[in-house]
């Protein structure tokens, strides 16, 4: 499976952004797909999680209460909303997908297919 995010840009604090994560070449059925951020200097952290088939969803404290996953099987896409967006936010963030336990979906190690990354940044 091929994974293409998108919907990065360059916005305000306070602001909002709905990242995407479209796959081709294969479905997300039977994997839990996350999004991962990186840093300047920093190393790639976990954001959020769902599971495909039963929706479930997990979220780094950082980005609890301002960000949600969702998805959308009929477009094969997942969507990360980002609400009240903080200049710490700022980062390229990827989608990924796993087959792992719910208990290391953190862990960038155990996701197995990456999309390209999509630029954010928020200024404050």
């Amino acid at each position: 499976v091929q994974l293409q995010a998108s919907g990065g840009g360059l916005v305000q604090a306070g602001a909002s952004l709905r990242l995407s994560c479209a796959a081709s070449g294969g479905t997300f059925t039977n994997y839990r797909v996350g999004w991962f951020r990186q840093a300047p200097g920093k190393e790639r952290e976990f954001v959020s999680a769902i599971t495909w088939g039963g929706g479930s969803t997990r979220y780094a404290d950082s980005v609890k209460g301002r960000f949600t996953i969702s998805k959308d099987t009929a477009l094969n896409t997942v969507y990360l909303q980002m609400n009240t967006l903080k200049p710490d936010d700022t980062a390229v963030y990827y989608c990924a997908v796993t087959r792992t336990i719910w208990s290391a979906l953190h862990d960038s190690q155990h996701y197995t297919h990456w999309g390209q990354g999509t630029q954010v940044t928020v200024s404050s």
